[in-house]
C-alpha cells in the first residue's frame, strides 16, 4: 500500500502531479473527488486543502495543497530525477517564469470553465466575457508558440516539471481556442502526449465529465 495519496478530479489540474508522480516513477493512491456533487466541500476535504480546490497530495508525512507548491516541492525533495531547476541553475529563471505563466494560462481556462460550464443558469453567462477570456486565453498560446521556435520543450535542456505545469492546459485548451494557427504547439502536444509517464497518468486520470461539447464558441451574428 502506498502512503503517497493524490486527492484527485479528473481533467483538471491534479492531472499534474499524478503526470509528476509518474515521471518520478511513483504510483500515488488516487483518492477520486467529483466538482459538483459537494465533495470538496466538506469539512474533512477543507481540512485538507483550504480552497476546496485540487490536486492535494499526501507524501513523506506531510499534507501539501496546490499545484506550483506541490511542483516545488516534488523536484526539490527528489532532485536526483531532474525535473526542476535549482537555485543556481543556469535556467532556474525561465523555469520559474514558464512554471507561472503556467498559471496564467490556466487561469484563463478556468473562466471559460466557469463561464460555460459551471454556471447554475446558462443565462448567467456573459458573451462578451467569454470572447475576451478566449483572445487572452489565445494570446497566452501564441506566447507559447514563439517561446518552442528552435526547441521541443519548455527549456532548450529538456523535459522538466514546467511542461507538467504547462503541458496539461493544452487538453483543456481546445475546448475553446482552435489550435491549428500554431503549428509548434501542436508538435510539442503530440511530442509530451507520447511519454510513457503521460500515458500513464491518463490511464490513471479517470474519463473527463466536463465538457459536452468538442468546442465552445460564443454564436456570431
Amino acid at each position: 500500500m502506498t502512503d503517497t495519496i493524490l486527492h484527485h478530479v479528473a481533467h483538471s489540474r491534479s492531472f499534474r502531479i499524478l503526470w509528476l508522480l509518474k515521471e518520478m516513477g511513483l504510483n500515488p493512491q488516487i483518492k477520486p473527488y467529483k466538482i459538483m456533487d459537494g465533495s470538496l466541500r466538506t469539512p474533512e476535504f477543507l481540512a485538507i486543502s483550504p480552497g476546496g480546490r485540487v490536486p492535494a497530495l499526501e507524501i513523506d508525512g506531510k499534507t501539501l495543497f496546490e499545484s506550483a507548491a506541490i511542483t516545488d516541492y516534488l523536484v526539490e525533495s527528489r532532485a536526483e530525477h531532474g525535473l526542476g531547476r535549482p537555485a543556481g541553475h543556469a535556467e532556474r529563471q525561465e523555469y520559474l517564469e514558464w512554471t507561472n505563466f503556467a498559471e496564467t494560462m490556466a487561469s484563463r481556462i478556468e473562466a471559460l470553465n466557469l463561464s460555460w460550464i459551471f454556471l447554475r443558469d446558462p443565462a448567467m453567462r456573459s458573451d462578451t466575457v467569454c470572447k475576451i477570456e478566449a483572445r487572452r486565453l489565445a494570446a497566452a498560446i501564441e506566447a507559447l508558440e514563439l517561446h518552442l521556435a528552435g526547441r521541443d520543450y519548455i527549456l532548450a535542456s529538456g523535459f522538466s516539471a514546467a511542461d507538467t505545469m504547462m503541458g496539461f492546459n493544452l487538453i483543456s485548451a481546445p475546448y475553446y481556442v482552435h489550435l491549428d494557427p500554431f503549428p509548434r504547439v501542436q508538435a510539442y502536444v503530440a511530442r509530451i502526449s507520447a511519454r510513457p509517464a503521460f500515458l500513464a497518468a491518463r490511464a490513471d486520470d479517470g474519463p473527463q465529465e466536463f465538457y459536452t461539447k468538442d468546442f465552445y464558441e460564443v454564436d456570431r451574428d
